[in-house]
């Protein structure tokens, strides 16, 4: 049977390596030039996938990067990256690697080969932080246990690495939780989706930006798989959204603003005068205020005046009605005697003065021609010394000086009081004139009042003075009465007009407030219509500029581990953080296998 088997394995041998052995002839011809190198093969475009794997803290831990080239013509290839050790993921054929250049053999169509990185970094510094009922824990002490969970996820850009990745490139972080394990979840500006009996949680932070994305849940027996993230180009292009019709409102918005400016200006206005017209009601009626207290304060003198009159009318009254008929009125007839001799006393008076003030003219004129002989000689002091100095008698020396300094006193003071004098004699003469004047008067006075005795009725005149009397007082009871009214209502008008200008300060007050905030509420309105005046066109800048900010749809991708290497078409990351999970216990079976030659698997392939 054995014999059988080998003589079957010998016949295909024969049947089948003669035309493996002349395609395998031909093949190496083709790839081989005329002087016996290897020909160049061409490819379309290259794509890399950089694969990394972190703690579960962040830090790196393994970077390995998927090269894909869509060759066009076989031949050898070129690659370029600082690669620890590459390996060939597409078929059996060795590759050659000297310092940073990688070269192979690949055949038309997709080849893939794969090269680890040890000293690169990922163009993200990646952080995690994980608080357990508000004190910070580390992943694995986790493990088990329950609370409230809080996980801090950062991303910031690494200096040390091309920034072209961190400024055109999205991350796409993703949490998948077990909802046996977790409750209550929370992850601000995350989508939470359900992805079969999980929950999947995911977030985005854009080009050129941080991240600082949190979630938190009630744990049960905590675990958590690895934390996802991805790295793509943001090269979607996006289009430019029409905002005429938002511009449309905001412009009318704007213009509203303005008619609003304009009607609060005016508001401002008709508040100022308001508060102009109150302030000055304030002022009025502080000094109306004023008045009506200066006249209360008045009112009692007015009263006590007013009783007065009424009093001495009251006993006018009852002097006329009890005494009229018993009045004595003969010593009216001596009245005009007492008043001729009173005026003929005058009459003598005024001729004494003027006898007085011709015998003054007389003596004034005779002081006045001695005044005007005292010389006005001025003897000086060294005059006065020489005088004692020339022999003569220092007695009759003193005297002579002491009589010159008389002489000069006496002159001095007369021309001090000389107006005095003078006027003497003018209101000697007034007086004289005025006692002249009152002299006739009195005696035209008796004279009258002696005609009038003569032709009166005493009786008749006595009653009709007695009843325009009694009159007199009955109506003034009636005025006093009023009066004493009239300051009663004086008083309680002072008393509560004062309340009342109280108020009208407080709205002098609260108008003066009302007029300021008026003013600022223009200020406020005219910087919201100065600030949207030109709202359509900031809009459009803003829209503007954050389409420039996300439009990366001009980017050229480049490559990850090199820049040498061209026709890179795409170069995308996939970042893993390690699990936080129980470790099962499992019973591994090493199978050591036989390293199997060609003609092995061969055989075995028939066996």
């Amino acid at each position: 049977m054995r014999s059988k088997t080998i003589f079957v394995v010998l016949l295909t041998i024969v049947l089948i390596f003669p035309s493996l052995f002349l395609n395998a002839a031909l093949n190496e011809d083709a790839a081989k030039d005329s002087g016996g190198n290897a020909a160049n093969g061409e490819y379309k475009s290259k794509d890399e996938v950089i694969y990394a794997t972190l703690s579960a803290t962040g830090e790196k831990e393994a970077l390995y990067v998927v090269n894909r080239f869509e060759v066009t013509e076989p031949g050898q290839i070129i690659d370029y990256g600082p690669y620890k050790n590459v390996k060939n993921l597409t078929d059996t054929e060795e590759m050659e690697q000297t310092d940073q250049k990688v070269s192979f053999e690949a055949s038309e169509g997709e080849f893939y080969y794969q090269g680890n990185l040890e000293n690169q970094s990922l163009p993200w510094d990646v952080s995690i932080t994980y608080t357990l009922d508000g004190k910070q824990t580390e992943p694995q002490d986790l493990l088990g246990q329950d609370g409230k969970l809080e996980i801090t996820i950062n991303t910031t850009k690494n200096e040390n690495v091309d920034p072209v990745f961190y400024q055109n490139y999205l991350l796409q972080v993703s949490l998948t939780l077990d909802p046996t394990i977790y409750n209550n979840i929370s992850a601000p500006n995350a989508t939470i989706a359900n992805a079969g009996k999980n929950k999947q949680i995911s977030y985005t932070v854009m080009p050129e930006n941080n991240g600082n994305l949190t979630l938190s849940a009630d744990v049960t027996d905590f675990e958590l798989n690895g934390i996802e993230i991805s790295a793509v180009p943001s090269s979607m292009s996006i289009e430019t959204p029409d905002v005429g019709e938002m511009t449309g409102e905001i412009e009318t918005l704007s213009d509203a603003v303005n008619e609003i400016n304009s009607g609060v200006a005016q508001l401002e206005d008709g508040i100022k005068e308001l508060n102009t017209g109150v302030a000055g009601l304030a002022d009025g009626s502080q000094q109306y205020s004023n008045g009506i207290s200066e006249v209360n304060q008045s009112s009692t003198e007015l009263v006590n005046a007013s009783n007065s009159i009424k009093d001495a009318l009251t006993k006018m009254n009852q002097s006329l009605k009890g005494e009229s008929g018993e009045m004595d009125l003969s010593q009216l007839t001596q009245l005009p005697e007492g008043l001729s001799e009173i005026g003929s006393g005058l009459n003598e008076t005024a001729a004494g003065l003027m006898t007085l003030q011709k015998n003054y003219v007389s003596a004034f004129n005779a002081l006045n021609q001695a005044m005007e002989q005292i010389p006005e000689n001025n003897i000086t002091e060294e005059q006065m010394n020489a005088l004692y100095n020339s022999g003569a008698n220092s007695d009759v020396v003193d005297q002579l000086i002491e009589t010159y300094k008389a002489a000069l006193t006496v002159k001095q003071t007369y021309e001090n009081v000389k107006e005095g004098f003078l006027a003497v004699e003018e209101t000697l003469n007034s007086v004289n004139g005025t006692l002249t004047t009152m002299s006739g008067s009195i005696n035209t006075m008796a004279e009258n009042i002696s005609n009038s005795l003569a032709k009166m009725d005493t009786a008749g005149s006595l009653e009709q003075l007695q009843a325009g009397i009694a009159g007199l007082s009955e109506n003034y009871q009636q005025f006093h009465g009023g009066l004493v009214n009239y300051t009663n209502g004086i008083s309680q008008l002072a008393n509560n007009y004062s309340e009342l200008n109280g108020g009208i300060a407080e709205l002098s007050n609260g108008t003066s407030e009302l007029a300021n905030g008026a003013g600022e509420l223009h200020n406020g309105t005219s910087e919201l219509a100065d600030a949207t005046s030109d709202m359509p066109e900031q809009i459009q800048t803003e829209v503007d500029q954050m389409m420039d900010e996300y439009d990366k749809s001009d980017f050229d991708p480049v490559s990850f581990v090199s820049d040498k290497n061209d026709k890179v078409k795409t170069v995308q990351f996939v970042i893993k953080t390690e699990s936080i999970v129980k470790e099962e216990e499992k019973t591994e079976e090493v199978e050591e296998e036989e390293e199997q030659g060609f003609w092995s698997r061969l055989v075995n392939l028939f066996s």
